[in-house]
Formats: C-alpha cells, structure tokens, sequence
C-alpha cells in the first residue's frame, strides 16, 4: 500500500510550474527524468522518442528567437495587432528563457511500421504522437519525485523547422513539445478537475 500512496500522492501533488529559480538543473537528475521517460509503453515497443536537453543559454534564446519568428508570421497572418502579437511573445519568452533546462520531446518515424495507405499511416503517426506523450507524462512525475518543478509546453509543435534548425536535428526528428524544468519559485496554483461522471462511461 505504502507504494501506492506514494504514487497517488505524487499525481495529486503535480502542477504546472511556469516560474523558475535560476540555478541549474543537476546532470543526474536530468538522467533520471530521462530514464523515467524512456520506460513508458510505445506503439510496437519501437520507442519512437527523441530528446534533447538544452540547458545553455545562449542556445535556448536563439532557438526561442527562431521560434518566435515563425510564430509572428503564423498569428500577422492571422490578422491580429501588433500588440497583441507581442504580448504572446512576451510570455512565452519568459517562460521558455525562464527555464534552466528544456527537454525538448520530439519523434522519429524511421523504426515505425509502413503503410500503402493514407488512413493506416495516419494511425501510425498518430500511435508515434501517443508515445511521445506517454514518455512526457512520465518526465513530468519524475519532475516531481526529484523536486522539480515542470511544464509542457506545446511551442515547438507550431515551429518545428526552426527548432531542427537551430538545435541541428536530424530531419526525421519531428519536434512535439517541450517540459520546462527546473527549482520551482514558489507553489504551483492548483486546477480543478472535472468529476468523473462527466468524463467516464461504464457499459
């Protein structure tokens, strides 16, 4: 029972976490999250994850820079102000800079299986996103057990040739999203739930 407690404390207990203290994210308990990660179920065990730990300075502002650029096309498009454009890139800025360390989620479907047709490879691609998502969910509850505080983010989703480019990705990789980790500076707000009933049929 202890081990279980333990885990329902541990899902309870997990929030969000937006803001960050500036020190540094200690190497081995990068590891750890990644090993976490690496151990979530995957379509046909092929482990379609790929990561990459950003966690230099200098890196993580040009690749929230050419993030930032694509963004800016997309929601000008869009037709929206100009103030209003920068106001979202001020956010996210802040929150992506904020960060010490970016575990950036990604996939590959090189080791999948291969379909003649469009629906079955759709399913597949699909059973690939669903992996990456399970290997997040762990991430983010190894966060937690080593103190840290997370968030996923979904910004590389909506830029992904700028993040291949600036990270140098192999072009397979397909960028997903990403946890931002780190000491969290202050508690997390909690989020109310919906209640079962509303989300749960039993037949």
């Amino acid at each position: 029972m202890k081990a279980a407690e333990a885990f329902y404390a541990l899902v309870r207990e997990r929030r969000s976490i937006r803001r960050f203290e500036r020190r540094p994210v200690p190497r081995e308990k990068l590891l750890r999250i990644l090993q976490a990660a690496t151990r979530a179920p995957s379509a046909h065990n092929r482990q379609p994850w790929r990561f990459v730990v950003v966690q230099q300075v200098e890196v993580r502002r040009r690749l929230v820079e050419a993030m930032e650029a694509s963004w800016r096309e997309d929601l000008a498009r869009e037709g929206l102000p100009a103030a209003e454009i920068e106001a979202r890139m001020g956010r996210n800025r802040k929150r992506l800079l904020g960060a010490p360390a970016l575990l950036i989620m990604g996939l590959s479907m090189e080791d999948m299986d291969r379909y003649p047709d469009e629906r079955r490879q759709r399913a597949e691609h699909i059973m690939a996103v669903q992996s990456v998502a399970m290997a997040g969910a762990l991430s983010l509850l190894a966060a937690q057990a080593e103190g840290l505080g997370a968030c996923w983010v979904c910004a590389p989703l909506f830029a992904p040739d700028a993040v291949r480019r600036v990270l140098n990705l192999p072009q397979d990789w397909q960028p997903q999203g990403a946890v931002l980790l780190g000491y969290p500076e202050g508690a997390g707000a909690g989020t109310a739930r919906r209640p079962l009933d509303q989300v749960v049929m039993w037949r």
